[in-house]
């Protein structure tokens, strides 16, 4: 098995797709680094490292179990009903339901850090630490499923050997579990960049619905236009120089656990 695994090693061509894939799926990645840090970001300081890890590790998990079933991951491509006249499968499924979930969690976490995750004067009850940890590890294992499916169908469209894709999927998981903290870290210290990412999370959710509907946008447009905007931030910061605005803070207290 394991000779099956590293065998494109010897081939220089082989060496070639691993590079491009590896690149692809970085940038893919990035969409899931970015929603576990944000919602990572709600826990108490504690907490969050273990959140971004667990998090990250079940992308990898999920990615190597789809990559395992590869044949199950292509019949996903078959159609399964028509409606108005267009055909949908299981991955347009998936990927419909997971834009939809995307979009709903990017605009309630906007609404609770700027008006505040709880009415005036409720308190949260004793043990709602541990119950807040489990439901965002729900939350992000969910997501991962949608992020690993687009991933790996991606994979499976650039790449033939099976050994390419799993090392390419083990390098980048190792890539994000290194990122993923001081992105998390960089984006809950600014709040401008957290709206602009957002912001980022829903466009990626009108993508997978867009997708599902069989619309392609290019991921590039959207990469684009996150990067360019990332960018005219951070000048503003550097001109700015002062304090931002503090938004509300939705981490857990860690004394109500």
């Amino acid at each position: 098995m394991f000779e099956t695994l590293f065998a494109w090693m010897s081939q220089p061509e082989a060496w070639l797709a691993f590079g491009t894939l590896l690149l692809l799926e970085i940038v893919l990645g990035v969409d899931n680094v970015i929603f576990i840090s944000i919602l990572a970001g709600k826990l108490p300081p504690e907490q969050r490292d273990r959140a971004r890890t667990i998090g990250l590790l079940g992308a990898a998990v999920t990615r190597l179990m789809l990559l395992a079933s590869i044949s199950w991951v292509v019949s996903l491509k078959n159609e399964l009903f028509t409606l108005f006249g267009r055909g949908f499968s299981g991955k347009d499924l998936i990927l419909f339901f997971g834009g939809l979930f995307l979009i709903y969690k990017a605009t309630k976490e906007m609404h609770e850090q700027l008006e505040g995750p709880h009415a005036e004067g409720h308190t949260p009850a004793v043990g709602v630490g541990t119950a807040g940890f489990a439901a965002i590890i729900g939350q992000i294992m969910l997501l991962d499923i949608v992020f690993s499916l687009d991933s790996v169908i991606t994979a499976v469209g650039m790449v033939d050997d099976i050994g390419v894709m799993v090392m390419a999927v083990l390098v980048t998981v190792a890539i994000m579990l290194f990122a993923a903290k001081p992105i998390g870290e960089f984006v809950q210290r600014h709040p401008t960049v957290k709206m602009l990412a957002l912001s980022f999370l829903l466009l990626i959710g009108v993508n997978l619905i867009a997708e599902a509907f069989h619309l392609k946008i290019p991921k590039g447009y959207t990469y684009f236009a996150m990067g360019f905007s990332i960018v005219v931030e951070l000048l503003n910061m550097r001109v700015r120089g002062h304090k931002p605005v503090a938004l509300h803070d939705t981490g857990r207290n860690p004394d109500a656990q």
